[in-house]
């Protein structure tokens, strides 16, 4: 089930249609920032080792790459997303050739019980927040398919814990993020519901709590640039 958007159009569609200037746009609207949270984000999924990553929603790639670079020798990594347009953009890029790619949807993953060591997902997670209910079933099927002692890294825009600095970022999202997008990609839905899932989203500790009611383990927060986004970092008991 796609999640409803302000225009009334599917996710899926929304999503197939901004494939080809995705990237380029979050490197904009981003100021680059979103390239070294990523690979952050990557550095502490790589840490904790395993023979089998799966990256969820990975949409082009990009943190996908970033764990095949940091993969040792043997690893396997699956790739999953329910946008073909975006994988056909993945399976483009250097580095990727030994990645497994898979179109499905995160809340019905096919694969069976603990089969991974590690799973992740960055940028994605609010477009799975259909409902706080939606939102912790879903991290119910990223546990299902953990190994015992598996982690799950969450890469997210967040709120600023600072009322000033939460302020200036939702003007700049909400003034910003939705005018450069259109002029970008030509995709005003698309980015007018971007604009709108990061101004409504969750904070860390909150976020961490959601975790924790899903059922993970050792939930820890690092957030990233005085709060916009936040790496979440959790355990399968």
């Amino acid at each position: 089930m796609d999640k409803p958007t302000p225009s009334g159009r599917p996710l899926r569609e929304i999503f197939g249609e901004i494939a080809g200037s995705y990237e380029r746009v979050n490197r904009v609207l981003t100021l680059g920032l979103d390239r070294g949270w990523r690979r952050r984000a990557a550095r502490r999924a790589a840490r904790g080792g395993g023979s089998r990553w799966l990256d969820v929603c990975s949409g082009t790639g990009e943190m996908a790459r970033d764990l095949a670079r940091l993969a040792p020798a043997g690893t396997e990594i699956a790739a999953v997303d329910f946008s073909l347009p975006m994988l056909a953009r993945a399976r483009t890029k250097p580095g990727l050739e030994r990645t497994g790619f898979v179109l499905g949807d995160v809340k019905r993953l096919p694969f069976p019980d603990a089969t991974f060591d590690l799973v992740t997902i960055s940028f994605a997670t609010r477009n799975i927040n259909i409902s706080r209910p939606i939102l912790e079933a879903t991290f119910r099927e990223f546990l299902r398919v953990l190994r015992p002692g598996g982690r799950f890294v969450n890469l997210e825009t967040s709120q600023p814990a600072v009322p000033v600095v939460r302020a200036l970022f939702h003007a700049y999202v909400g003034i910003l993020v939705r005018r450069v997008g259109w002029r970008m990609s030509g995709a005003l839905a698309g980015y007018a519901y971007l604009a709108s899932s990061i101004r409504a989203f969750y904070g860390p500790g909150e976020l961490a709590g959601i975790l924790l009611g899903a059922g993970f383990d050792e939930v820890a927060f690092e957030r990233l640039f005085f709060g916009a986004a936040a790496i979440h970092v959790s355990r399968k008991r």
